[in-house]
């Protein structure tokens, strides 16, 4: 896995190719489409036909269904910004990793006792960001986070410098209109 993932909105299906193209060409090797938008499903699925190599997946994934429709899409990896028994218990038995988002200690036990050991911390800048991270790793030192919310440019070093950061996710470098802001995209990425 990357240590940056990008958080992607799709709204036009035809952004799709430009959109995961200008990550490539900026170096980046994954991205996360969100479940947020009607053709979430079928831009993961022409991501997937069209850039075999890139490590795709879905996010914002919020049931079940969206989960089964991502992985019949075709998604290497299932993130959501909680944790859902049904959907964990899915990609397990699919082999699919599974990144649920979890911000207690009662959640992350929760996600433990489901097997998982990488969890995302969502909002991050809302729940307490690096410091409640490094509060976290004391009594769960076997979990890695992937911080997403709050983090850009300006802390992103920071925070994956501290060693139970997995990675981190954003939206910071997919801001603007996408196909007019592709070179900025790319240049961002680097």
């Amino acid at each position: 896995m990357d240590k940056v993932i990008p958080v992607v909105v799709i709204k036009q299906i035809e952004d799709t190719i430009k959109t995961l193209k200008s990550l490539k060409d900026g170096g980046i090797n994954v991205a996360e489409i969100t479940f947020r938008t009607a053709c979430a499903k079928e831009a993961i699925a022409l991501g997937v036909k069209e850039f075999p190599d890139m490590n795709i997946g879905a996010g914002t994934v919020i049931n079940i269904e969206q989960c089964k429709s991502a992985v019949e899409s075709g998604a290497k990896f299932i993130v959501s910004p909680g944790l859902s028994v049904e959907v964990a218990k899915y990609c397990k038995g699919k082999n699919i990793p599974y990144y649920p988002g979890c911000v207690t200690p009662t959640e992350i036990m929760k996600a433990l006792e489901l097997g998982i050991d990488v969890v995302k911390f969502f909002p991050a800048n809302v729940y307490g960001g690096l410091k409640a991270l490094k509060a976290l790793s004391a009594p769960f030192p076997q979990v890695r986070f992937i911080p997403t919310g709050g983090v850009d440019l300006t802390n992103l070093k920071e925070f994956l410098d501290f060693e139970k950061v997995y990675a981190v996710g954003g939206s910071f470098m997919m801001k603007g209109d996408i196909v007019a802001n592709c070179k900025e995209i790319t240049k961002i990425c680097q």
